[in-house]
C-alpha cells in the first residue's frame, strides 16, 4: 500500500513533506519519520509541509507538525507549511501556530489567488 504521505527534495534542495488524506493518530509518527528523514539524508534549508490534499487533522496531527518543525529547527533548517485549507488555516491560527509555521497573510493571501485562478 502507498503511503499518503511523500518526501521529495526539489532542485534548489527544499525538501517537501507531501500530506494525502488525513493526519490522525494513525499515520502522525509517519509525519514525523518523513521530515526526520527528510532533513537527515538531504540536510535541506527549507522543509516544507504541504498541505494542499490534506482533508484532515487532529491534536496528533498538530503534534507531528510540531515535531517536525523542531527536527527541522535543530538542523538549522527553515520549516513552513504551505498550502492549508481554509479549515486548516482557522486551526493553525487558533492554535498560535501559524506564525510558528512561516504562514504570513502575505502567503495566504497568495495561495488564495492561486486557488481561484486554477478554480479549486
Amino acid at each position: 500500500m502507498e503511503s499518503s504521505i511523500q518526501r521529495t527534495l526539489a532542485d534548489d534542495g527544499t525538501a517537501t513533506v507531501t500530506v494525502h488524506g488525513e493526519i490522525d493518530f494513525a499515520n502522525c509518527d509517519e509525519l514525523t519519520g518523513r521530515a526526520r528523514e527528510a532533513v537527515r539524508e538531504w540536510s535541506p534549508p527549507t522543509l516544507r509541509v504541504d498541505l494542499e490534499k490534506a482533508d484532515f487533522i487532529d491534536t496528533t496531527g498538530l503534534g507531528a507538525l510540531i515535531e517536525a518543525y523542531k527536527e527541522a529547527n535543530a538542523a538549522g533548517a527553515r520549516f513552513v507549511v504551505v498550502n492549508p485549507t481554509p479549515l486548516f488555516r482557522r486551526v493553525l491560527d487558533i492554535t498560535g501556530l501559524s506564525e510558528l509555521f512561516g504562514l504570513t497573510d502575505a502567503e495566504v493571501r497568495a495561495t488564495a489567488v492561486e486557488s481561484e485562478a486554477s478554480g479549486t
